[in-house]
């Protein structure tokens, strides 16, 4: 599946400690790839890091060179999403190293095919993500509509409001109105804040 001139890097990645990247190993080497251990990269790291801020990911762009290959398992081992996964292969393309996916039947992700299946990927992507956006605005207005207030819930009732509104308007000070209502300085300013917003 490789040719002999080119150096073959295998980069696994799992998320927690008590996971370990042998799996990941195993099956690419079960895939044909042969990879010497110092030119395999292995973190433990949360999959919601880009692959830029990867300290594994970066000794690996170091590493390698021209007409180098580097084997994934999973296409999540490249970056956080599909636009991180993208602009990976892009950097690795860019080094004029080929990306072969195993879940993508062992693809080249930089070839004219691999380009064309990591375009759809993120155009399903950015897809996801626009009707999540729709779901997330369409439930917010719901809410409103409702009557359901959103932010910080205040630690004073609505009378007391009016009183420390009344009471800062006569010159208290925030300090003493907060020992007296027991209640943080931020909220004394808050209520401020608000009167002085609705008034200008």
């Amino acid at each position: 599946m490789t040719t002999s001139t080119a150096r073959v890097f295998a980069y696994c990645r799992v998320s927690t400690s008590d996971q370990t990247t042998e799996n990941q190993l195993r099956e690419i080497a079960a895939a044909g790839f042969a990879v010497t251990p110092r030119r395999a990269v292995e973190e433990t790291i949360s999959g919601s890091v880009a692959a830029s801020e990867r300290p594994g990911f970066k000794k690996l762009l170091d590493k390698m060179e021209a007409d180098d290959i580097l084997v994934v398992t999973k296409l999540d081992r490249l970056g956080r999403n599909a636009m991180d996964v993208r602009k990976s292969v892009e950097t690795l393309a860019e080094l004029g190293v080929r990306v072969h996916c195993l879940a993508l039947g062992g693809m080249d992700l930089t070839s004219p095919a691999g380009k064309m299946t990591m375009s759809v990927i993120a155009a399903m992507a950015e897809f996801e993500r626009d009707l999540l956006i729709e779901r997330t605005e369409a439930g917010l207005s719901r809410a409103k509509a409702q009557g359901k207030t959103f932010g910080r819930p205040w630690s004073v009732s609505a009378p007391q409001m009016e009183d420390i509104r009344e009471k800062l308007a006569r010159g208290s000070s925030v300090a003493s109105l907060a020992k007296e209502y027991s209640t943080s300085r931020q909220t004394i300013m808050r209520i401020r804040d608000a009167v002085g917003a609705a008034s200008a």
